[in-house]
C-alpha cells in the first residue's frame, strides 16, 4: 500500500489512544509523531513541518471545557498561521466544536472513531494544507514579482519643474479612487506614472492590470475587457474571466484608450458608469470594484470636437488628468535617468562602476528625443554594450542625425565615419557574429554585410 508523504502529529494524554493511532496511521502516512505531553507541542513544531495535527481538547482529567485544546490551538497558529489542526474529544459538544472551527481548527472528530472516516478526514485536510502552503508560494512569488516590477518601473526621477509638477498631483491623488487620464508623448512613461500611482494608493497590496487597447483588435475587445463564457463563440473552450474583472480590488490601466473604435467607446463606457460586467455569451452580471487609469498619445480633446471620441466618455474616465512633459522639456532629468539606466544595464551586462562623461551628457542633452525616455533608455544600453572601457563617451552615442536644427552644422559632421565605427563596435561587442551584430544595430544581416562591404570591413 501506497503512503502519503505527510508528517502527522497527534497529541494526547492517554497512552494507549497515541499507539492505535501511530499503528492505525503508520500505514497510510510516511510519518506519525505523537506526543504525550502538551507543554512539548511548541519543541515539535519547530523541529519538524508537521502536515496535519491531531489535538486532544482536554489534557486534565475531569475537566471538558476544551480551553487546553483552545489555547494550544493559538499557540499553533502563531507559529505556523498554515497550520491544519483537527480536534478529538470524547465529549459530544456540537457548540464546542463551532468554536473551535471560528477560532482556526480545521475539522472535530469524536472518540473512539471510525477508522475510515478518520483516514478519510486527515486525506482531505492534508490535500488542505497542500493548498495552502502551494497559495503562500504563489503570493511569495507575486510578492517577489511585485517587487521586481516595481524596480523596473521606478521612473518617477526629476527635480525639473514640469516633472515636480506631474508629482505634486500624483501625491494628491494616490490615495483616492478618481480616475485619471494621462496624456503625453510616446515613450514619456505613462505607464510608469500609472504604476506610481498604484504604488501609492490604498489598493497597492492588490494587482495592476495593464491592458494594452491598441492592440486588441474589435473583435476580441469584449472577450478580453469583459471575459466570455464556455461557447461564447467558436474558441471559446472554457469561462474565462476578463481584465476588468481580474484587476478587481486592484488597479486597471488602459493604455491608447484613444485608438478604440466609437463602439467600442460605448461598452466601455456602460462598464465604467455601472461597475458591473457581463461576460460574452451570458447574461448575469458581475460587479466590480477597480481604480481605473487610461492613457493616449492621442489629441483627444481634438478628437472629442471631430466627434471621434465620445464627449461622454472622456468625462469619466478624465477626473483628473495628468499631461506628462517630453523629455526635451525637462533637460535637468537627464542625468539622474541616465544614472539610473547605467545602475540597470551595468548590473545587466556585468559591467561595474560605469561612468560617463560630461561630453557625453552634452551630446545627450543636444539631442531632440524624439521618442523621450524610452528613446534614451534604448541608447544608453547600446552605449554600455558597445563602449570598449567603464567609461561611456559622446562617440559611444551614434545621436547626431537628429540633432535639434539648430546644433546642426552641414559639412562639420561625417557620418559614414561615425557609422563605420558604431558597425566596428557592434562586431567587437558580439564577438564577430554578424547576426548578432545586426540585432544590435537594429538593421538586417543583407544591410550589415553591404555595409561591411562598402566600409571593407569584411576582414573583421
Amino acid at each position: 500500500m501506497a503512503k502519503y508523504n505527510a508528517k502527522i502529529l497527534v497529541v494526547d494524554d492517554n497512552e494507549e489512544i497515541l499507539i492505535a493511532l501511530r499503528l492505525c496511521l503508520g500505514n497510510h502516512f510516511q510519518e506519525v509523531h505523537t506526543e504525550k505531553n502538551p507543554d512539548l507541542i511548541p519543541w515539535q513544531i519547530q523541529n519538524t513541518r508537521f502536515d496535519v495535527i491531531l489535538l486532544d481538547m482536554n489534557f486534565k482529567a475531569g475537566i471538558n471545557t476544551g480551553n487546553e485544546g483552545l489555547y494550544w490551538l493559538r499557540e499553533i497558529l502563531k507559529h505556523d498561521p498554515a497550520a491544519v489542526i483537527i480536534f478529538m474529544t470524547a465529549y459530544a459538544d456540537i457548540e464546542l466544536a463551532v468554536r473551535a472551527i471560528k477560532e482556526g481548527a480545521t475539522d472535530f472528530i469524536e472518540k473512539p472513531w471510525d477508522e475510515e472516516k478518520l483516514l478519510a478526514r486527515l486525506l482531505s485536510a492534508y490535500k488542505l494544507r497542500q493548498s495552502r502552503l502551494e497559495i503562500g508560494r504563489l503570493k511569495d512569488k507575486q510578492k517577489h514579482l511585485t517587487e521586481k516590477i516595481d524596480q523596473n518601473y521606478t521612473l518617477c526621477i526629476g527635480d525639473s519643474p514640469a516633472m515636480q509638477s506631474v508629482l505634486a498631483i500624483i501625491n494628491k491623488v494616490a490615495q483616492t479612487d478618481a480616475n485619471i487620464l494621462i496624456l503625453g508623448e510616446n515613450g514619456t512613461g505613462k505607464e510608469l506614472i500609472a504604476r506610481e500611482i498604484h504604488r501609492r494608493s490604498k489598493r497597492s497590496a492588490e494587482v495592476f492590470v495593464s491592458v494594452d487597447l491598441g492592440a486588441i483588435t474589435e473583435t476580441l475587445f469584449e472577450s478580453e475587457l469583459f471575459g466570455h463564457v464556455r461557447g461564447a463563440f467558436t474558441d471559446a473552450r472554457q469561462d474565462r474571466a476578463g481584465r476588468f474583472e481580474i484587476a478587481s480590488g486592484g488597479t486597471l490601466f488602459l493604455d491608447e484608450i484613444g485608438n478604440i473604435p466609437p463602439a467600442m467607446q460605448a461598452k466601455l463606457l456602460t462598464v465604467i458608469q455601472n461597475r458591473e460586467v457581463v461576460r460574452l455569451g451570458s447574461n448575469e452580471t458581475i460587479p466590480i470594484d477597480i481604480r481605473l487609469i487610461c492613457a493616449t498619445n492621442r489629441p483627444i480633446n481634438q478628437m472629442v470636437q471631430d466627434k471621434q471620441f465620445r464627449e461622454d466618455l472622456l468625462y469619466r474616465i478624465n477626473t483628473i488628468q495628468l499631461d506628462l512633459p517630453p523629455l526635451r522639456e525637462r533637460l535637468e532629468d537627464i542625468p539622474a535617468l541616465v544614472d539610473f539606466f547605467l545602475n540597470k544595464y551595468g548590473a545587466k551586462y556585468d559591467k561595474s562602476h560605469l561612468r560617463i562623461t560630461p561630453a557625453a551628457i552634452m551630446k545627450i542633452k543636444k539631442h531632440t528625443w524624439q521618442g523621450n525616455i524610452r528613446e534614451l533608455e534604448h541608447a544608453i544600453e547600446k552605449a554600455i554594450i558597445l563602449c570598449d572601457e567603464n567609461i561611456i563617451d559622446g562617440d559611444d552615442f551614434f545621436l547626431q542625425s537628429t540633432l535639434r536644427g539648430s546644433e546642426r552644422h552641414p559639412g562639420s559632421l561625417n557620418l559614414a565615419e561615425n557609422e563605420r565605427d558604431t558597425i566596428r563596435k557592434a562586431l567587437r561587442a558580439t564577438g564577430g557574429n554578424i547576426a548578432q551584430a545586426g540585432r544590435l544595430l537594429g538593421i538586417s544581416r543583407k544591410t550589415l554585410y553591404n555595409k561591411l562591404k562598402k566600409y571593407g570591413l569584411e576582414s573583421l
